[in-house]
């Protein structure tokens, strides 16, 4: 059990035991005292709201039940007070129903709404009497509407946010793509057209004028030199990580294909063990549809690091893990190698091609020697909430 899975857990355990000497070691306390008490300590399930809000949800509506079904109960004489405490109960229930309908699917939602519209319409039915039925039938009903209401702009927020993210990569991309395009245009078609020239000179003159065929050919060396320099620095930046693959694959076939990811992992370990590295895979959590962008950087992440394991480890075994979190996906390589992957002009731009992926997804990345031996890389990435992923993927 990870620490926050457990401070969750023990939020919830204080919660229960709080209500249950609140509302029976405080007998003589007045309704009100009793709801602010309920309210104040829900702020214990902020742990569990985030981790098992479905768990935090059935807390406060029993919060919500001890509170109405205690002190509430025999404050009917008073309307105004009972009113209070009735509503102060059900402020706790609200706020988690509106982080529900927020980050959760949309079935999720749907029933912890229905769930807490009949607890609720049951517990004011039974509680209420009178004029008092009506105003806070009505008043709880705009309550829970409003909850919804803030969780539907929230969620909509974020899938705004992840469709704006998923455009700018888009638009960084295309962008870089031109600026190369033209790069290359400028560059390529301007030597190509000085050698052709040159080489017409020489190809005339050969015979008749051999200084000058020397100086077209040196002309064409030059040119030739310097296209090729230039090149050169443009690939160097451009840092295809399809050249880098361990199974040796031909450069340029990625670019035919459906880009790869994560449901690929088990072929990258195959192409490496075929390098003469043996790749363990390990998966956790629940496997699940991820946005391209995300599955496609961690693929790449995981080839690199493989890479580099196959070219510099010296070792024989490596081992890496996915875990498909809640609200991040992490990924792990580690091996048992010399625990040195040089990163400079004569190994490539593997680390800082990973760490530059890891940044446009706002993620965070670690990569160095272990203690015990070997090197370890790990990235964690973000992810967005389910009804994002489906319409980014659709995209």
């Amino acid at each position: 059990m990870t620490g926050s899975k457990a401070m969750a857990w023990a939020g919830g355990v204080l919660y229960f035991l709080l209500m249950t000497l609140l509302v029976g070691g405080a007998t003589h306390a007045s309704g009100v005292a009793h709801a602010v008490g309920a309210l104040l300590a829900a702020t214990l399930l902020a742990g569990t709201v985030r981790r098992m809000p479905s768990l935090a949800l059935a807390l406060t509506l029993l919060g919500s039940v001890a509170v109405l079904a205690g002190p509430v109960g025999s404050l009917r004489a008073s309307h105004e007070v009972a009113f209070q405490a009735r509503f102060l109960s059900f402020l706790a229930v609200d706020l988690v129903l509106a982080f529900i309908v927020a980050t959760r699917t949309r079935r999720a939602s749907t029933t912890a709404v229905t769930v807490t519209f009949l607890m609720e319409a049951a517990l004011v039915s039974g509680y209420a009497h009178g004029n008092d039925l009506l105003a806070d039938g009505v008043i709880a009903l705009l309550a829970l509407a409003a909850s919804c209401m803030v969780g539907l702009l929230v969620r909509e927020r974020r899938t705004h946010a992840v469709a704006l993210r998923t455009q700018e990569v888009a638009e960084a991309v295309t962008a870089e793509r031109l600026r190369i395009a033209r790069e290359l245009h400028d560059m390529v078609a301007h030597s190509i057209g000085i050698i052709t020239i040159q080489a017409g000179v020489g190809n005339r003159v050969i015979r008749t004028q051999p200084a000058a065929a020397r100086e077209a050919l040196r002309a064409i060396e030059t040119t030739s030199r310097e296209t090729l320099s230039g090149l050169r620095r443009t690939l160097v930046a451009l840092r295809r990580a399809d050249l880098a693959d361990p199974g040796g694959a031909a450069p340029g076939r990625a670019a035919l294909a459906p880009s790869p990811g994560l449901d690929d992992l088990e072929q990258l370990a195959a192409a490496t063990a075929d390098a003469g590295v043996r790749v363990e895979v390990r998966r956790s959590g629940e496997r699940r549809p991820l946005p391209a962008d995300i599955d496609l950087s961690v693929y790449r992440i995981v080839q690199e690091a493989l890479t580099n394991v196959v070219r510099h480890a010296g070792t024989g075994s490596c081992r890496v893990t996915v875990d498909y979190g809640d609200e991040e996906l992490s990924v792990e390589i580690v091996d048992d190698g010399r625990g040195a992957a040089g990163d400079g002009p004569a190994h490539g731009f593997g680390l800082v091609g990973m760490r530059e992926r890891v940044g446009l997804l706002h993620g965070r990345l670690s990569a160095g020697p272990r203690p015990e031996g070997g090197f370890r890389v790990a990235a964690r990435l973000p992810l967005p909430e389910p009804a994002a992923v489906r319409a980014a993927a659709a995209s």
